[in-house]
């Protein structure tokens, strides 16, 4: 039975009430030459079950998988060992069939859930308050410039040159609606340069700044101490917002909150999220307990009933389908459930102690596997100080290294002229990611494969 829920007096209403002549009308603003004129190519009409299954797992196997080859992709998205256990746990019932606490007062195992994730985000941020999740990273990154922007009454959002390059891009597209101003900069690929143009952020900080957006460890691994910045920052009445894409990292650098970071937000996906293929993510959000009726997003919390027995209550939702749309501190944001309890999970199962030891694992992985790579002819490491990823300067342009390396089955890193196309200066920039799921001789395989490369 199809589902046809409109009569053709109501669409004609419906396009009365808008101003549009036809259906056509609406989609004047996509090019004639991106509509679909008729059936995709190559497709068939219709096919039975299984001639799909197996037309879509010979269209699987053409992908290498991370789990098949030596593998070093990052840059914002990190394969981890995510225990069995993790994916057991929130596959339970309860868990699946709780979307969102809508009716709060009857999810109470979804909001206690919220409720240890916001802490759990909240003490590994070192910040006063975090909510209860976002869609991810990049959005997370926008909502804190906008919230930077109701907080103090400016405008002007200062980018650092180490901000992933798809969180500017994000923050791009939304500023053309809002009006917000963005000074951007790309990174520096001179080894031993700071990364972060830290001079550059200091200086450019004015009155009419409302936030310094800063990640750390920024796009080419930099890890930097973001004090000296958020004390210009405060001095001149402008907030700074921390990204971390890392949180692993966490366990073994200071937490941007400790460095007096008013707003910390990050990717959550290298905890108990696999890659996906780029998702669902889970963005995080965080900041000091004075800006919290400010954060977008939900706040689950916790309070006694008339009985006093211990209820967790959503204590601040100030979204959409909460509150009129007008006074909605965000109308893009919402909690990623599922993902944000397998992030919780996870770190319950590592605790501080294995957080720490997971940290030291992948930041000495990494310093053995820099260590060798700088060793190839040719190849200079860019980086002082580092977490588990670190940035090469190839000879030449590394895209096609890049490609050459799959090929042979070699996932080697992620080329910044992917990221920077049209960036001739960052064209030869190579960012490998060390995590503890490489070994050494996946390291050595690298290492010789990109020797042979560079040599050709």
């Amino acid at each position: 039975m199809r589902y046809l829920p409109l009569t053709d007096a109501d669409r004609s209403a419906m396009l009365a009430r808008i101003g549009a002549a036809s259906i056509d009308d609406l989609f004047v603003d996509v090019p004639e030459a991106a509509r679909l004129a008729g059936p995709i190519a190559g497709l068939p009409a219709h096919a039975s079950e299984l001639a799909v299954e197996r037309h879509m797992s010979r269209l699987a196997k053409r992908n290498l998988s991370a789990g098949e080859a030596p593998f070093f992709l990052g840059c914002g998205a990190y394969r981890h060992h995510v225990p069995a256990s993790v994916d057991h746990l929130i596959q339970r019932g309860e868990f699946l069939t709780s979307y969102t606490p809508y009716q709060p007062e009857i999810a109470q195992g979804t909001l206690q859930a919220l409720f240890e994730f916001q802490t759990q985000v909240a003490r590994l941020f070192g910040c006063d308050v975090a909510n209860a999740s976002m869609y991810d990273g990049s959005t997370a990154c926008w909502e804190a410039i906008t919230m930077a922007r109701r907080v103090t009454k400016r405008a002007k959002a200062i980018l650092s040159a180490g901000l992933h390059p798809h969180y500017v891009s994000l923050a791009k597209t939304m500023a053309r609606f809002t009006g917000d101003r963005l000074d951007i900069a790309i990174p520096d690929l001179t080894p031993g340069a700071p990364g972060d143009d830290m001079a550059r952020l200091l200086a450019a900080i004015d009155g009419e700044t409302s936030c310094v957006v800063v990640q750390n460890p920024n796009i080419l691994g930099h890890v930097a101490d973001l004090s000296e910045l958020a004390a210009r920052c405060h001095e001149k009445g402008a907030l700074l917002v921390a990204v971390v894409t890392e949180p692993v990292a966490l366990g073994a650098i200071r937490s941007p909150g400790e460095m007096g970071a008013d707003i910390v937000v990050g990717e959550g996906q290298s905890i108990g999220v696999g890659l996906n293929f780029g998702g669902p993510y889970v963005g995080l959000f965080a900041c000091a307990e004075k800006h919290v009726r400010q954060m977008p997003g939900r706040l689950a919390g916790v309070t006694a009933d008339a009985d006093g027995q211990r209820g967790f209550v959503l204590t601040l939702s100030t979204r959409e389908q909460h509150i009129r749309r007008e006074k909605a501190t965000s109308n893009i944001c919402t909690n990623a459930g599922l993902c944000a309890l397998a992030f919780s999970v996870h770190l319950t199962l590592l605790g501080e102690t294995g957080l720490r030891r997971l940290a030291e694992l992948n930041h000495a992985g990494a310093v053995a596997a820099a260590e060798r790579l700088a060793q190839v002819p040719g190849v200079e490491l860019v980086n002082g100080a580092f977490f588990n990823e670190f940035t090469l300067k190839l000879p030449r342009e590394a895209r096609p290294v890049v490609r050459s390396l799959a090929d042979k089955g070699i996932l080697g890193g992620v080329s910044l002229g992917r990221l920077y196309p049209g960036e001739t200066s960052l064209a030869g920039g190579l960012v490998v990611a060390v995590t503890e799921t490489a070994s050494a001789e996946d390291v050595e395989t690298l290492a010789q494969a990109l020797e042979a490369e560079i040599a050709a």
